[in-house]
């Protein structure tokens, strides 16, 4: 999924040349399950990648602002419990200094921020259902297998797109999931 974020911010901002990773290291899904498939990916879309943590509320403006002082900066904010409690302010930030960014849940994209790209959610409580129905029929919660995400959503919030004078391709708003006007 990592790689994905990144090929996704380069098509909607092609002029991106550097793409801050944010997470919060305390709380954040170990950016070990993200990184490989980052990493694989900075050479084919051409941007650099820096991890800088932020690990407290009065750090998100600090990080933002270092990725705005070079020109051609973006974001990936990344799934994580701070990240998505923090969201309103994140993306307030990330809009003053003008930064596009993707985040990994749907609630970031209809909260303004410009794109997201994540699991689907109705997926995800579905799976959960259908564990809670084999535990409570006798199955062991120690046996069941651990599933992956399958299917995926896209969110582009468009107003946030004109916001940041971007045109976003049509083959992109072909594959979003949905556009919020």
């Amino acid at each position: 999924m990592g790689g994905k974020w990144l090929e996704i911010v380069k098509e909607i901002a092609p002029h991106t040349r550097r793409a801050a990773v944010f997470f919060n290291p305390a709380t954040a899904v170990p950016l070990k399950l993200f990184m490989p498939s980052i990493q694989a990916a900075t050479t084919s879309v051409a941007i650099e990648v820096s991890v800088p943590p932020a690990k407290a509320k009065d750090e998100i403006e600090g990080v933002i602002a270092a990725q705005a002082r070079n020109p051609n900066g973006s974001l990936i904010v990344t799934p994580d419990p701070f990240n998505f409690t923090n969201r309103n302010m994140i993306i307030a930030i990330a809009a003053r200094y003008r930064i596009p960014a993707i985040y990994f849940d749907r609630a970031h994209a209809e909260s303004g921020g410009l794109i997201s790209y994540g699991p689907d959610s109705v997926e995800r409580f579905r799976s959960a259902a259908n564990y809670v129905d084999r535990v409570l029929k006798g199955e062991k919660p120690a046996e069941l297998p651990v599933q992956e995400a399958t299917k995926f959503e896209l969110f582009i919030n468009l107003k946030s797109g004109r916001a940041l004078d971007l045109t976003i391709p049509p083959t992109l708003l072909a594959r979003a999931d949905e556009v919020i006007e």
